[in-house]
């Protein structure tokens, strides 16, 4: 019997379970119950985070004693059988263990990579080291600047860990919904590397590169020959879904075993230039977005005080110049 207040399947959570299971869980449960080809899996909540760092004794704040407590304690022993509980449940075998913390996949902060992922882990015992591992990355260097950066205090986060089957990728890789570079939307942009995806993230591997315009399913980069045409057209109309479903422009991370695509993972793109309402559909007028705050090194919104005292500046430039005489030709 599976503790459910310890561990909960991945199909029975949805887009509101972020507090339980973080924001890649909470998002693998909708994409599943949304009939998204997801792998079958279960979660390990925030709960079971929360009982281990109080059997460790961790402090949240001490970034340098907390990963060292998480590793060094033993699984408390309710937590552990319920974990054991839902891998026996699905037969065993290997898994793939990603980290969930409650903080990220976040409209404003994505934190992609920040925490540990853990591929072909195979056996209770290694199961439970890699689960350790992945509470422990909650406090590596880089998840702890980004935290700070984004001025997130470490006592209010949780991790839950996600537990799913291993695809034996054939292929894998990264589809942004939207071009991440232009800002271009209903462009699938594709990274494909052959095996498993974590090359890609890692950098280990330079990937092949595919752009597929969403609404023809035109293909107008081709990067290489690891997917063919169908692949890439599934792979756009998928994503355009997947968007479709969240309301916004996802980075999905995908991967391909010898008969199907499967999705491991979708997220908010969050470094994308928001567009104003009402635009004309950029196949038929593109526009072109500027940004002049950024342009001056100032990354966040103005505030009204500062927005009125552009306007008056930006006022008495326009009325300067356009009062003055054109000059003799």
């Amino acid at each position: 019997m599976i503790a459910t207040g310890l561990v909960r399947q991945i199909g029975d959570l949805s887009a509101r379970d972020l507090a339980v299971a973080g924001g890649k869980g909470a998002n693998l449960g909708e994409l599943m119950r949304a009939g998204f080809p997801v792998p079958d899996g279960f979660v390990i909540t925030t709960e079971a985070f929360r009982v281990a760092a109080r059997a460790a004794d961790v402090d949240a704040a001490d970034a340098k004693s907390a990963p060292q407590r998480m590793r060094s304690v033993a699984v408390p022993r309710d937590v552990a059988d319920a974990i054991r509980d839902g891998y026996r449940a699905r037969g065993g075998g290997r898994v793939a263990v990603r980290s969930s913390a409650t903080a990220e996949d976040l409209p404003e902060a994505s934190f992609a990579g920040q925490q540990d992922t853990i591929l072909n882990v195979e056996g209770d015992e290694a199961l439970l080291d890699a689960v350790r591992e992945c509470w422990a990355s909650l406090w590596t260097e880089r998840a702890v600047a980004y935290r700070a950066s984004h001025d997130i205090d470490p006592r209010d986060l949780a991790l839950a860990v996600v537990v799913q089957r291993m695809v034996d990728a054939r292929a894998a890789g990264v589809l942004f919904t939207a071009d991440p570079v232009t800002g271009r939307r209903r462009r699938a942009s594709i990274d494909a590397v052959s095996g498993l995806a974590d090359k890609l993230v890692s950098g280990a591997a330079n990937p092949e590169h595919y752009v597929v315009d969403t609404p023809s399913l035109a293909i107008s980069d081709r990067g290489g020959t690891l997917l063919d045409d169908r692949r890439l057209r599934q792979l756009a109309q998928l994503g355009d879904q997947v968007e479709a479903h969240f309301g916004k422009p996802q980075d999905i991370e995908w991967a391909i075993d010898d008969s199907k695509l499967w999705l491991v993972q979708s997220r908010d793109i969050t470094t994308l230039y928001p567009l104003p309402a009402g635009l004309p559909d950029p196949d038929k007028d593109l526009r072109v977005m500027l940004s002049a705050n950024v342009a001056q090194g100032v990354f966040q919104p103005f505030t009204p005080m500062g927005l009125q005292t552009f306007r008056l500046l930006g006022a008495g430039f326009a009325k300067h110049f356009a009062s003055r005489p054109p000059a003799d030709m």
